[in-house]
């Protein structure tokens, strides 16, 4: 896949302003970002549901205006809503969505088989969809994108709404897909997501590709090897915001409620913090993630 000065116009209003990338087969390549970054309406013109505004996009060697349907035949998503009917049963709703690409009901019949006992759902083939836990109906929606057995799985917040547990699970069959050779694409806002499942991703913002490497490349490009997160009381932010300057960090942010200091060793600027006579309400020290990058680039966090 190839995209070169990507643009998407909704009238006056520019979702992607003009963005480049490769994705190479076998990997999983990410869009990380806040709401309103550009992911989804990237995500979609890669899904050949809404042709671009201008630039040129080659996705299975296609393209997406003049083979859309030849290129839709070999692409499974996963929209960021699920989209099963509640009406049918969990079989069925895989049964229906093959027929959807002209697909043989023996094929069919023993793809759901297979699909069913991937993502942990053979015992609940035969119940509706209704009652099951939000992770089961997100599997299932994994499932169903996998029937047409596509060269690229496009998944836009695949785990949004999860509890950690079900994420994990998700997480799981995902990297199974991707050991298997199916190409991942997805947008996600949760830095742990991105750094678990991407080979390498795009950051997103406005529109715009703001950096682009795997996660190691970035955080270690765009932030220190750990963060100090000290909290003060609302009384003592001020002068403690003051002091720390004083101590020459490598680089602070200040959020609703927190102080951010970029350090190569955490620990050892604690003990200078200390040592300036200044007392947090509370203290943590740990590795930079994928979220500090973005409020480097930014000056926004993931979750705005």
């Amino acid at each position: 896949m190839r995209a070169r000065g990507l643009t998407k116009r909704f009238g006056s209003f520019t979702a992607v302003d003009g963005i480049d990338f490769d994705l190479f087969r076998g990997e999983a390549f990410g869009f990380l970002g806040p709401n309103g970054a550009g992911k989804s309406s990237t995500m979609r013109m890669l899904g050949c549901v809404s042709p671009p505004t201008l630039g040129e996009l080659t996705i299975l060697g296609g393209n997406p205006v003049r083979d859309g349907a030849a290129i839709r035949a070999r692409l499974g998503v996963v929209p960021q809503e699920d989209t099963l009917d509640s009406e049918l049963s969990v079989r069925e709703n895989l049964l229906v969505y093959g027929r959807y690409f002209g697909l043989p009901r023996k094929l069919i019949n023993e793809r759901t088989d297979q699909l069913l006992d991937f993502v942990q759902l053979t015992e609940r083939a035969d119940d509706m969809v209704e009652p099951l836990s939000g992770g089961m109906k997100r599997r299932l929606t994994i499932a169903r994108s996998l029937i047409n057995d596509p060269d690229i799985l496009i998944l836009d917040e695949p785990t949004t709404g999860l509890d950690p547990q079900a994420r994990h699970v998700v997480w799981d069959r995902l990297f199974t897909l991707k050991q298997r050779g199916v190409t991942l694409i997805l947008t996600t806002h949760y830095m742990d997501e991105a750094e678990q499942l991407c080979d390498r991703l795009v950051v997103m913002d406005h529109g715009t590709i703001a950096a682009e490497g795997t996660p190691r490349e970035l955080i270690d490009r765009y932030s220190t090897p750990e963060v100090l997160e000290l909290r003060f009381a609302p009384d003592q932010r001020d002068v403690a915001v003051e002091k720390i300057k004083d101590l020459s960090p490598e680089r602070t942010e200040l959020t609703a409620d927190r102080m951010l200091i970029y350090a190569a060793d955490g620990d050892e600027f604690l003990k200078r913090v200390r040592l300036a006579g200044l007392t947090p309400l509370t203290e943590l020290v740990r590795r930079s993630t994928l979220e500090d990058v973005f409020l480097h680039l930014t000056g926004r966090t993931l979750v705005d």
